[in-house]
């Protein structure tokens, strides 16, 4: 008998991996789109709060507010042994270096139907290339 289910992923990008009733676990490895440099926009999740824990490398999360059409932007630089919560209604992303990964816990389906997506402006794009640098991100 064999009671412990195991998973690896080892491929690039996000992966929903243990999808039950009601939430899910998925595993993000870095690919093209979550280097910092080629962040274009932030989402947000309306029905779940999203548990962000490092497995290995650098790996920074984004998030803001948004005022009159204006992201401010708030970054952290992820810990091995900590466990990070973005809560609902917040906007988010997350910027990793080659090699990274990171486990995701949410509502399950989430990233079926549960998002809404802002575009940055160029000058943004910018300023959140700057901030994620300033925690040391590409160091």
């Amino acid at each position: 008998m064999n009671l412990i289910e195991k998973f690896t992923v080892n491929d690039k990008g996000y992966h929903p991996f243990l999808i039950r009733d009601g939430w899910q676990v998925a595993q993000l490895n870095s690919d093209e789109n979550q280097k910092v440099e080629n962040i274009t926009r932030l989402d947000v999740h309306f029905q779940t709060d999203e548990v962000f824990l490092l497995l290995r490398g650098k790996v920074v999360l984004i998030t803001a507010t948004i005022k009159n059409d204006v992201p401010e932007f708030e970054v952290e630089l992820m810990q091995k042994g900590v466990t990070y919560n973005i809560p609902k209604n917040t906007w988010h992303n997350i910027a990793m270096q080659d090699g990274s990964e990171v486990i995701i816990v949410e509502k399950s389906d989430t990233h079926l139907s549960d998002f809404e997506f802002y575009d940055l402006t160029e000058a943004k794009r910018s300023e959140l290339v700057k901030c994620v640098n300033q925690v040391g991100a590409n160091k």
